[in-house]
């Protein structure tokens, strides 16, 4: 059974920085893909970031792009994304997912993902 936990959500302030952790169990994150989305009320979930599954090639939205950073602990099969500068509408929740059969053109998709984390919310405050 594959279980992926959020944690690392919290009330900060714009401009203050934040560090999520996706923990797995049942899935060996470095062999698959893992995207970061966020869902903020009233909208889509909405692609962050992700981390394919082979070698270290990363993906971001725009409008995380140059602020927020994704990587991998192998050793404890752990992903991270390391929020900077964060902002008033960073404000969502931020959720983990993975799937072994994900392709490219589809990665930022929520649809195509198998397993997804409860979610960890981030409060940013003007």
């Amino acid at each position: 059974q594959v279980t992926l936990v959020e944690s690392g959500g919290g009330l900060v302030q714009a401009g203050d920085s934040l560090r999520l952790s996706c923990a797995a169990s049942g899935l060996t994150l470095s062999r698959y893909t893992v995207t970061w989305f966020r869902q903020a009320p009233g909208k889509e979930r909405e692609f962050v970031a992700a981390l394919w599954r082979s070698g270290s090639n990363t993906y971001y939205g725009d409008s995380v792009k140059g602020r927020f950073t994704i990587s991998r602990d192998n050793a404890k099969n752990i992903v991270y994304l390391q929020m900077n500068n964060l902002k008033p509408e960073d404000t969502a929740v931020y959720y983990c997912a993975s799937d072994t059969g994900l392709i490219l053109s589809s990665m930022r998709s929520p649809a195509m993902y198998d397993y997804w984390g409860q979610g960890t919310q981030v409060t940013v405050s003007s």
